[in-house]
């Protein structure tokens, strides 16, 4: 990922702590207040504020997102909330990494090896879900109208590096 972390478009983002949430609605009402922010209901939706984000990944699941530094004080903190109800929290920090894909071409360079519609009103700012992109496993995220985050497992980083720098060449513009 190294060649491309400099590029405007693709940048490997810095370090996160990351960590996968499943339980009902009382962990996740529990969950939400230690973490600070509250976690999304509505299917396919992101809430952030700071440098924190929870992702909606399915009915009883979530992905956290936080500083790196936050990341054994936020677990302790958010297994102390849930004291006595069903839960399980996952560390993933080191599991995976997020590429920032953005600009005027970022939804069509984004569709060529994505099947989903990702035109804004069907995938609006604030939208994420779990798809693929070539044979990779991704989580998108629609974080502003032209700016994608892209949570990939780390071993499969480089490939989608390496397929989304391919598919922009077809969007070639002076700096890409």
């Amino acid at each position: 990922m190294s060649e491309q972390s400099a590029t405007g478009w693709l940048q490997t983002l810095a370090p996160a702590a990351r960590f996968i949430l499943q339980g009902g609605p009382a962990a996740r009402v529990a969950a939400g207040a230690a973490f600070g922010v509250t976690l999304p209901e509505d299917p396919c939706r992101a809430h952030s504020s700071g440098d924190r984000a929870a992702l909606w990944l399915g009915p009883d699941e979530h992905l956290l997102l936080a500083a790196p530094d936050d990341a054994q004080v936020l677990a302790a903190g958010l297994e102390a909330s849930m004291t006595g109800i069903a839960h399980s929290l996952v560390d993933v920090s080191q599991r995976q990494v997020a590429l920032q894909l953005r600009g005027p071409h970022a939804r069509e360079i984004l569709n060529t090896g994505c099947p989903l519609d990702l035109d804004p009103s069907a995938f609006p700012t604030g939208m994420c879900t779990r798809s693929l992109f070539g044979k990779a496993d991704i989580v998108i995220w629609r974080s502003g109208a032209d700016e994608f985050r892209l949570e990939v497992w780390r071993s499969f980083a480089d490939y989608l590096g390496a397929l989304l720098r391919e598919a922009a060449q077809d969007h070639a513009a002076p700096g890409r």
